[in-house]
């Protein structure tokens, strides 16, 4: 018997199969980021988390079905973020702000979620991840517009404003501005640029105070 001492080894804590399943989403989206959503494997997934691929598809049947909870669960998170942001307006405008910089802070907060939304090897292989997409988007889309009509019905969107387009503008500002800082890594914080563009996208909305044309 050796006169070293004995250390236990730190036992991996035991979690429910809500908490597991809330795991496994969260390290899909961390290893999204890392290397990319094509190359996340269900081997990665259980090496991150100090599990095997057995402990992993306990949880899941599939790989696909991993990425479904992953759609599920962006779908759920963003639209309470964005309702909760929505529900503190003062107006149909401060509410349309409100939730852009929310989303925004949401993209910040997990970086790999426009990625996976966009991505081509995940909607062209499975239906029910592109069609989840797709009301993820109409919904969305169809938030912004209601705002937009809100505003008319208040006098302050301009009264001949295609809501449909500056719905469809809005999420462009989004997508755009994800894609500069995906581009531009640490060159400008997504937070900076959204500050600075969305008042241009408000000032083009916005019903114009009436002005007297001079006699």
């Amino acid at each position: 018997m050796s006169g070293e001492p004995e250390f236990n080894q730190p036992q991996r804590k035991r979690l429910g199969a809500d908490e597991r399943r809330e795991e496994i989403i969260r390290v899909t989206l961390e290893l999204a980021d890392k290397q990319g959503v094509d190359d996340v494997t269900t081997q990665d997934m259980a090496e991150a988390m100090g599990v095997t691929q057995g402990a992993v598809f306990r949880h899941f049947a599939s790989k696909d079905a991993i990425w479904l909870a992953v759609m599920q669960w962006v779908r759920n998170r963003l639209m309470a973020v964005l309702g909760n942001a929505a529900a503190q307006g003062r107006d149909p405008l401060d509410a349309l702000q409100r939730m852009f910089f929310a989303h925004i802070e949401f993209i910040a907060g997990h970086p790999a979620i426009p990625r996976v939304l966009t991505s081509k090897h995940l909607h062209g292989r499975n239906a029910m991840l592109r069609q989840l997409v797709t009301e993820i988007m109409l919904g969305y889309e169809a938030k912004i517009a209601g705002l937009l009509t809100d505003a008319q019905a208040q006098g302050l969107a301009r009264a001949d404003l295609d809501t449909h387009a500056a719905a469809t503008l809005y999420i462009g500002m989004v997508q755009g501005l994800v894609l500069q800082s995906s581009i531009l890594r640490g060159q400008r914080a997504i937070e900076k640029e959204a500050a600075r563009t969305f008042p241009v996208y408000l000032q083009a909305i916005r019903q114009q105070p009436f002005q007297e044309s001079p006699s």
